[in-house]
């Protein structure tokens, strides 16, 4: 039997099992309860939300035999043949690599044929941003009067570049960034179900990391497995990751903070001889900046631990270093890709960062 990878074996097949975008699933399965079905929906979000993922299921719906629904059967051809790609009235078209107008005029062209074995031909159009705008027109007219046996689903992941004609043409959703909670929990229970070793710690990270995308979490989950051979721990996702040792991290922001040049330079030094990916000690030491502002501006927020690590250096740290020194950091992460390379862009970001705050002492 061939390896299906996570990011295919756990996607959802039915509404039930989506994450994160309750406010979508509820308004598409409640007009399809009451039988308000659109002829064209627009969903737009973040990639790995589920775009692709809600537009099957919509589909699958729509097209099951046993009836219009919300719960499709799956036991049906039709919804067997649109799990497995195989159905001739599900057209999932790519508009990255269709961009021609010709291309999308072929395409309209056969819309007016009945669907074959289903109730309607309906056309998933990803990624529709990519289409040039000679193809938006060609599609214009058709989304504003389809035939009846004819349902569009458009997605993308960037609504600005969609024309407003379009957009009004459609029922739009958008989909929300996926909590790191949710991830979490969902890839807790996928390594549950796999029989497969991990730690919690390890898990928050990959969550994190995903930057609420769940196919992403997938990914790299997958990524992990294979790295840790089956046992997934904080030490392997690290290095896997290339995040830098937290104790580093903590005293190269202390000496940022401190504004011991000497120091820091000496620190990375010694961090460079480690596999680390340079804009994570950006990330990291952002992180520790958020924590250490809101402790002085918000200390009984803050859960104990965190409080108790970073107390000693919010007490002695003003409030005006740390924010000049979180903007120029933030800053220095957005220029990483205009340094010669990335270990030289967080050194002089680093040295510009104590620049600053010591200028602001003079």
């Amino acid at each position: 039997m061939n390896y299906q990878i996570l990011a295919r074996k756990y996607r959802p097949q039915s509404f039930e099992e989506i994450i994160g975008q309750k406010h979508i699933v509820q308004a598409i399965c409640n007009s399809i309860r009451i039988n308000r079905i659109h002829h064209a929906w627009l969903l737009f979000g973040s990639r790995g939300t589920g775009k692709t993922t809600i537009g099957r299921l919509l589909a699958k719906s729509l097209n099951c035999q046993k009836n219009i629904n919300s719960i499709p059967c799956r036991k049906c051809i039709n919804c067997k043949d649109i799990e497995t790609g195989a159905s001739l009235d599900f057209i999932e078209i790519d508009a990255a690599s269709r961009t021609k107008v010709e291309e999308i005029r072929e395409i309209l062209d056969n819309i007016h044929y009945f669907p074959i074995k289903s109730r309607f031909k309906i056309y998933l159009i990803d990624e529709v941003h990519m289409l040039s705008r000679h193809s938006f027109n060609a599609l214009l007219k058709t989304l504003e009067e389809p035939p009846e046996h004819v349902k569009f689903i458009l997605a993308t992941t960037d609504i600005e570049k969609i024309p407003k004609t379009i957009i009004s043409r459609c029922l739009y959703f958008q989909l929300n960034s996926l909590p790191e909670k949710d991830i979490f929990d969902y890839l807790k229970l996928v390594l549950n179900i796999e029989k497969i070793n991990f730690d919690e710690d390890s898990l928050k990270i990959i969550s994190e990391y995903a930057k609420g995308s769940m196919r992403d979490s997938l990914n790299l989950l997958e990524h992990a497995i294979s790295f840790s051979e089956n046992n997934i721990n904080l030490k392997n996702i690290n290095k896997m990751l290339g995040i830098p040792n937290k104790k580093n991290i903590y005293l190269l922001t202390q000496f940022l903070l401190e504004k011991d040049a000497i120091k820091t330079m000496l620190l990375l030094s010694q961090i460079d001889k480690t596999n680390v990916e340079w804009e994570n000690i950006l990330i990291e030491m952002l992180r520790i900046l958020h924590h250490i502002a809101m402790i002085k501006t918000y200390p009984l927020k803050w859960n104990k631990e965190i409080y108790t690590h970073y107390q000693n250096i919010a007490y002695k740290t003003n409030k005006k270093d740390i924010q000049i020194c979180y903007k120029i950091l933030l800053n220095g992460r957005k220029e990483l890709i205009f340094s010669p390379n990335h270990k030289i862009g967080v050194e002089m970001t680093l040295l510009q960062a104590i620049t600053s705050i010591k200028k602001e002492k003079l």
